[in-house]
């Protein structure tokens, strides 16, 4: 893996749990803004739309780096919309990466032929 692609999919994992989170706090700011007087959804809206949009655009990045299959793309996808799906993107995101790092210190060493 090149530097380039680590790079991406490092950005899209570091965006990914904050959108999760702003995901939550707005759910639960529209929840307050219909019991009580509490109304913070423009701001949250603003925070989580702007957090979204990132997560989109480096998810679009590393789709076109790693050039995963259709399947892998929508699933990272599909974790952006869920509430808590961040949180597993991140997780699954970092699992990939580290499995990266240890094949590439494989083959560095010449353990692995792959």
């Amino acid at each position: 893996m090149d530097i380039k692609t680590a790079s991406s999919l490092h950005r899209l994992r570091l965006v990914s749990a904050p959108e999760a989170v702003s995901f939550l706090l707005l759910l639960v700011c529209s929840v307050l803004k219909r019991t009580t007087e509490f109304n913070a959804v423009p701001v949250m809206g603003a925070i989580h739309g702007v957090l979204f949009i990132l997560y989109v655009l480096f998810w679009l990045d590393a789709w076109n780096r790693t050039k995963w299959d259709l399947k892998t793309a929508a699933l990272y996808f599909v974790l952006s919309v869920l509430p808590f799906g961040g949180f597993f993107a991140e997780r699954k995101l970092k699992r990939a990466a580290d499995d990266e790092v240890i094949a590439s210190r494989a083959r560095r060493e010449g353990s692995v032929k792959a």
